[in-house]
């Protein structure tokens, strides 16, 4: 049975891609074969990253990206095409926790800050993949959501937002693009061992450790467990899956 897990001869692009999630991932892709662009606005952790890559004999570029500025998104797209020649499967992964505040006392520049990277940003990264991948006739893009974009959580509320309309997006781009051999899906990942997840209880590990205990599964998730959940996705094994957000989660939203 042929390994549908091989990303030989694939270009991978993954954002936000100096730590966490996005780092595990991007290994993943190149580890799987693939080609692989890591972009950030830590411009050093994605360059320290991709030398380490490159310096085990894989292909890799780094560039410097913030996603909620279209002309870089624009600029990030253009430079791993214009290195690997094409762009088969994308990881729209950068994001930001909210400040704890209660809605009523958010502040505008706060809900201006998470959605334009965490909303915009994945809308921005999609445009520019979309349509390179429309020139090719294929491509696969899975967009990192949250458990947050199927539950509430008190004091995120332009984080749960931001991910509610991840899922929207993702499910009308699949919509519009499936036709021309695009997949596009999301992933919802529960608690991860990242910093993201740690700055949700403002770096308390005494309750960063209560809420890990009390995920079904007895534990926060690894990265690498998200990783492997996109490559599938990018990969022909899940080629009926379409507009599809993925919950990861440890059994925290099945009770």
């Amino acid at each position: 049975m042929k390994n549908t897990l091989d990303f030989t001869g694939k270009v991978a692009l993954v954002t936000g891609a100096g730590a966490g999630m996005g780092l595990a991932t991007a290994k993943a892709f190149a580890e799987a074969g693939a080609a692989v662009v890591l972009a950030d606005y830590k411009v050093d952790a994605v360059n320290i990253a991709a030398e380490k890559l490159k310096s085990s004999g894989f292909q890799a570029l780094a560039i410097g990206c913030d996603v909620s500025d279209d002309e870089q998104v624009t600029a990030m797209v253009d430079r791993a095409v214009a290195q690997f020649g094409r762009l088969d499967a994308a990881f729209n992964n950068a994001g930001v926790m909210a400040r704890i505040a209660p809605t009523a006392e958010s502040s505008r520049e706060e809900w201006d800050r998470v959605i334009g990277i965490n909303l915009r940003g994945v809308w921005s990264c999609m445009k520019h993949e979309l349509r390179q991948m429309e020139k090719q006739g294929s491509g696969a893009i899975v967009n990192n959501a949250s458990v947050g974009a199927i539950t509430g959580n008190p004091g995120i509320g332009s984080y749960i937002a931001s991910k509610h309309g991840v899922v929207g997006l993702t499910r009308t781009a699949a919509l519009e693009y499936v036709k021309q051999g695009i997949r596009v899906n999301a992933v919802n990942p529960g608690l991860i061992d990242t910093q993201i997840a740690r700055d949700v209880v403002a770096g308390d590990e005494q309750a960063y450790g209560e809420i890990a205990k009390n995920v079904p599964i007895g534990r926060a998730g690894r990265p690498e467990e998200i990783a492997s959940v996109v490559l599938w996705l990018c990969s022909p094994g899940a080629s009926y899956v379409i507009g599809h957000a993925l919950t990861v989660d440890g059994g925290m939203t099945v009770v």
